[in-house]
């Protein structure tokens, strides 16, 4: 049985290496830090061309019909260039929402263009606490058909350029289960407003909904075993960034100590910084081969993905802040100043050890369904 990855798999994840490395330095990221919008558009649409935004849309509206374990082979460059931007939301998430639940006059109305970078779309999943709280949003059958959504969603991110949100909300009217509704950000009642925080690569931001009205083709089915999945590929995205991320902060402590000089030596040279840098190795390589497995399982096993999937969060988010911070002090005192790239990875690993579920959390998920 072969474990890796396939040949087209590597050119894949080869191509979009040196594509950011050309498109997306460094020097980029910060040339975005003082936008409102908080990425490169230019920069999107180049993506577009080479049909990241299209992997995951189906043939019919234009896409490639990709499978997930590619998708997160190019997250998890993303995360090494520290990407700013609403890919994973869009290209992702709103993306598997809609070819997985979405009606047939939805698909038609949004796929082709999220395929090509047109329209960018978002998911409105969390509440004002550190959990989902679906409850914060709610739902009641509107007089004339459809639906009408009241209450607020924290922590959207991208709202503020989306043409549209997958919205989770907890109270329905009629059943009390979750349910997805697709919501466009011009809506009649919809008020966005971005939110400060401290990663610079992502917008987040609160969304307060005043009897949203939706039609009924606007609601995505089933709702509850949607979320789940929705809520699982944001955490396996999330875990394919932080290994890139992983991965670059390594990089730039072993570049950094190899000319660094202290006492007439390279401070790599120093046992205590090899050993630091040999610990990130050490967790690295396997937490690898979780995240692959994780990506593999969504498609082919899709039963067992929420188990695969909260392993991989969980590890990997945690490798990713601990690197981060171990790559700080091999740095010595020009890795805790703005001047150096390395606080871009650092507040990038804070922020996705929370995003779509703490450690903790994914791992009382495992818990869970291992039955204790």
């Amino acid at each position: 049985m072969e474990f890796g990855l396939s040949e087209s798999q590597e050119a894949l994840k080869h191509t979009a290496r040196q594509f950011l490395a050309q498109h997306g330095s460094a020097a980029d990221v910060r040339a975005v830090f003082a936008q409102e919008d908080g990425f490169s558009r230019q920069l999107y649409r180049r993506m577009a061309e080479l049909g990241w935004t299209a992997m995951l849309v189906g043939e019919e509206y234009g896409g490639l019909g990709l499978s997930v374990l590619d998708m997160a082979l190019v997250l998890e460059e993303a995360g090494y260039a520290a990407l700013p931007g609403p890919f994973v939301f869009s290209a992702l998430l709103a993306t598997c929402a809609l070819v997985e639940g979405g009606s047939p006059s939805a698909k038609e109305a949004w796929l082709g263009s999220l395929a090509k970078a047109a329209t960018i779309g978002t998911v409105a999943l969390s509440g004002e606490g550190p959990g989902l709280e679906l409850d914060a949003l709610a739902a009641r059958r509107a007089p004339g058909g459809g639906w009408l959504l009241s209450g607020t969603r924290k922590f959207v991110p991208y709202a503020h350029v989306a043409d549209f949100m997958v919205a989770a909300a907890g109270k329905v009217e009629e059943n009390g289960a979750p349910a997805l509704f697709l919501v466009e950000t011009k809506s009649p009642g919809l008020r966005v407003r971005l939110v400060s925080q401290m990663d610079l690569t992502r917008r987040v931001c609160r969304v307060a909904f005043d009897d949203v009205a939706v039609p009924v083709e606007a609601e995505l089915r089933p709702g509850p075993a949607l979320l789940e999945r929705l809520l699982d590929l944001g955490a396996l995205a999330i875990a394919a960034d932080s290994l890139g991320g992983t991965e670059r902060v390594l990089e730039m402590a072993v570049e950094y100590s190899k000319v660094r000089r202290q006492f007439g030596r390279p401070v790599g040279s120093f046992q205590a910084l090899q050993h630091a840098a040999a610990e990130i190795v050490a967790d690295l390589e396997p937490a690898r081969a979780l995240l692959w497995y994780a990506a593999h399982v969504a498609d082919a096993t899709p039963e067992s993905f929420g188990r695969a999937a909260a392993m991989a969060k969980a590890l990997l988010s945690e490798v990713f802040s601990r690197a981060a911070q171990r790559s700080v002090l091999m740095h010595g005192g020009i890795g805790f100043t703005w001047e150096h790239d390395l606080h871009i990875w650092f507040k990038r690993a804070r922020f996705n050890e929370s995003c779509f579920g703490s450690p903790a959390h994914h791992r009382e998920r495992v818990a869970r369904i291992a039955g204790y």
